[in-house]
């Protein structure tokens, strides 16, 4: 369970005549995503929904609010008063190095992100990218990682490697290097690396924007193929996704949120109810897709057909 608690972010920059001033990109935003369910985020360029995304991951603090996971903060919020730097201190002070040893470089949360750029490194191969996420994922103390799934040895990490590229239909390509991959085969290289780790959250900033129209389809059903796997087999995956495709949001999600124009707040909240698997020109898929750009058309118009 991901839950969003009235997260603002607020950001100080400097205008053209070099005086601070205030934007505020994220406004008293509340959200539960429970397990196993898609939610896509969607809105305007600039209301905020990368944003919410890097929050939720926990690579940006929010100004206010907070996030928690299975009942447990992402992020601590950082001390404003002596008196809380020193509970801040006391709350996180090791008694020893080897202490600090320990814990050093385990994750907090089962999250990984893929992102619209793909971010794989151009100079590992195919197969050396999946490693590389599992090997950090993979617990250098002890022997034991902290979920308690048993430390993977250098033959298993390749194993398991191969597995998922196989699964995302890269099984021949494992030496390559990203630059001798088309588009849409980085973007799968991306998804295979993330899904490898097993995590509990996926997070994805515009995954497939940047793909032809026909990649995008099947990247789209690979992702919903192998989160229904991973649902059935193992835990349930949340995925929380932003786009700016209504169709994309539409086809993939148990739940379409729509942000407002920035700065971002929670416009609408708009279930999904048709049964997957879902077909792209199904009557009720069009009719949700028809009502969310009634939203954007009112939002710049001030005028709808629809009774929002």
């Amino acid at each position: 369970m991901i839950e969003a608690k009235s997260i603002t972010k607020f950001f100080s920059v400097v205008n053209e005549k070099g005086l601070a001033e205030g934007l505020t990109a994220v406004l008293n935003v509340s959200l539960r995503i429970p397990d196993g369910k898609i939610v896509s985020l969607l809105g305007p360029s600039g209301c905020g929904k990368s944003t919410f995304l890097e929050i939720l991951a926990g690579l940006q603090a929010p100004t206010d609010g907070e996030i928690l996971i299975d009942g447990q903060r992402v992020l601590e919020p950082l001390p404003s008063t002596r008196k809380e730097m020193e509970d801040y201190k006391r709350r996180y002070r090791f008694i020893s190095p080897l202490a600090n040893g320990v814990f050093r470089d385990r994750p907090k949360h089962d999250i990984a992100m893929i992102f619209q750029d793909y971010a794989v490194f151009p100079w590992m191969t195919v197969i050396q990218n999946v490693v590389f996420a599992l090997k950090l994922r993979n617990s250098p103390v002890g022997g034991e990682r902290p979920d308690n799934r048993k430390r993977l040895t250098r033959k298993e990490l390749y194993e398991k490697a191969r597995y998922y590229l196989n699964q995302v239909g890269l099984g021949g390509v494992e030496y390559k290097y990203p630059s001798q991959l088309s588009g849409g085969m980085r973007q799968r290289l991306a998804l295979a690396r993330a899904l490898s780790v097993e995590p509990k959250i996926i997070l994805m900033d515009e995954p497939f924007a940047a793909v032809d129209a026909l990649t995008r389809e099947k990247l789209q059903d690979d992702l919903l193929r192998l989160w229904d796997e991973t649902r059935k087999t193992s835990f349930p995956v949340i995925i929380v996704m932003v786009t700016h495709d209504v169709s994309e949001a539409v086809y993939l999600s148990d739940e379409v949120v729509v942000f407002s124009p920035g700065p971002g707040t929670i416009r609408n909240r708009i279930p999904i109810e048709v049964q997957r698997p879902r077909a792209r020109t199904d009557p009720a898929v069009l009719e949700i897709q028809d009502r969310i750009f009634a939203l954007f058309q009112y939002d710049l118009n001030q005028e709808s057909e629809y009774s929002i």
